[in-house]
């Protein structure tokens, strides 16, 4: 249950959520320098790049199924657009025909690039943040332009609209004519990406691999917060509970959910730009429905209706996934050894048991539709009341 703040609970939240969020940055930043790729736990490093990721895009997901109420499958697809937007804009010029080795490029600079050439250090970060938020640009244009016709749909037929044009976006990008500009079936490489992100402060040279993305996503996440507690945040949930009421009340039903539909897509495309930083290559192999299905997984894990519960739920099916359970590989759990025909992808076989079992306890998610602050007063209420009683 959310609990309803006082002016007062609202600050002591924001001040909590403000010094939470720069000492989670900050020791980020130290694990950055400290943990190297050939420590023993630098998987943790691995977790903290594509849960960032993962943790962006299934907010911004639950910005759209869980507080508009508009279920679309899609996400991939706005991704996708997103990957390849970044990664054609952050080729070095001298690698570009190396990159594009079957086609002549449209595009012959990089923002990186050119910004360096005129600002020096600065300048490539610059270069870096501009092609990230044209992803961004880029993703929400095509949900404004397929926004039109699907969001008359309603529930199956919308997610289906949204699920073919995920598909038809991944197909058009590996069409042969259109490879000067995406490279065909080739993956992109060689752009701006996460391993060379450095930056030099006096006479110390430090790494910002985990820190870039990390950041992106925190900043990110801390505007889709600000809109879902805005007044359009009230009108998305009001379109989530009873679109008639809603509509009874003033609200623009088809402004609202084309404000909601193109943000939510921003972000997709955003974290799709950061997945490609962290991947090191963009393919729209990659980018299948498939994506799309972990992400809506992640939500429903969180909790739908939850920001919360959406990082938690991203973290935790990354960290399992890619880290926890890599042992069971070997084929054994527990001392159990798998049967000949799991022997490869017996630790699917187990983490699929293992979200089987969290789905079944946690009906509507880990959190629910709460989110942390709302533990937070909760508790506090407890004890203050608790004081009260003992006097």
């Amino acid at each position: 249950m959310k609990a309803v703040k006082t002016p007062e609970e609202s600050r002591l939240i924001s001040w909590i959520s403000f010094f939470a969020v720069l000492i989670f940055l900050g020791l980020v930043l130290l694990l950055d320098q400290l943990i190297k790729p050939t420590s023993s736990v630098y998987m943790l490093m691995t977790v903290l790049q594509k849960g960032s990721v993962y943790a962006l895009a299934a907010v911004s997901m639950n910005l759209l199924n869980g507080y508009t109420g508009l279920f679309s499958l899609g996400h991939a697809g706005f991704m996708l657009i997103g990957a390849y937007t970044y990664a054609i804009f952050t080729i070095p010029s001298t690698s570009r025909d190396t990159v594009y080795q079957y086609f002549d490029a449209v595009v012959r600079f990089s923002f990186p690039e050119t910004f360096s050439n005129a600002m020096g250090p600065v300048g490539t970060a610059l270069g870096v943040l501009v092609a990230v938020i044209l992803a961004g640009l880029l993703a929400a244009v095509f949900a404004y332009l397929i926004g039109l016709p699907v969001l008359r749909l309603k529930s199956d037929y919308l997610a289906i609209a949204t699920l073919g044009f995920a598909e038809i976006i991944r197909a058009i990008c590996q069409w042969q004519k259109l490879g000067p500009i995406t490279n065909g079936s080739n993956l992109l490489k060689s752009f701006a990406r996460t391993s060379k992100f450095k930056v030099a402060v006096g006479g110390l040279k430090l790494t910002l691999s985990t820190f870039v993305p990390v950041l992106i996503a925190t900043v990110s996440i801390i505007i889709i917060v600000k809109l879902i507690n805005s007044t359009y945040g009230r009108a998305f949930k009001a379109i989530r509970d009873d679109e008639i009421a809603a509509e009874a009340m003033g609200i623009n039903l088809a402004r609202h959910k084309m404000i909601s539909f193109t943000v939510s897509s921003f972000f997709a495309g955003v974290a799709g730009a950061m997945m490609a930083m962290v991947l090191s290559i963009a393919q729209a192999s990659n980018f299948k429905s498939a994506m799309t299905y972990e992400i809506l997984l992640m939500v429903v894990l969180g909790g739908i209706g939850s920001t919360s519960g959406s990082v938690i739920g991203s973290f935790l099916f990354v960290a399992a996934s890619e880290w926890w359970l890599r042992g069971l590989d070997s084929g054994s759990f527990l001392g159990i050894e798998a049967p000949n025909i799991f022997r490869n992808g017996f630790r699917l076989v187990v983490f699929s048991i293992i979200i089987m079992i969290v789905v079944l306890f946690f009906r509507q998610g880990i959190m629910g539709e709460r989110e942390i602050s709302d533990l937070i007063i909760l508790r506090r209420r407890k004890r203050k009341a608790g004081k009260e009683a003992a006097k």
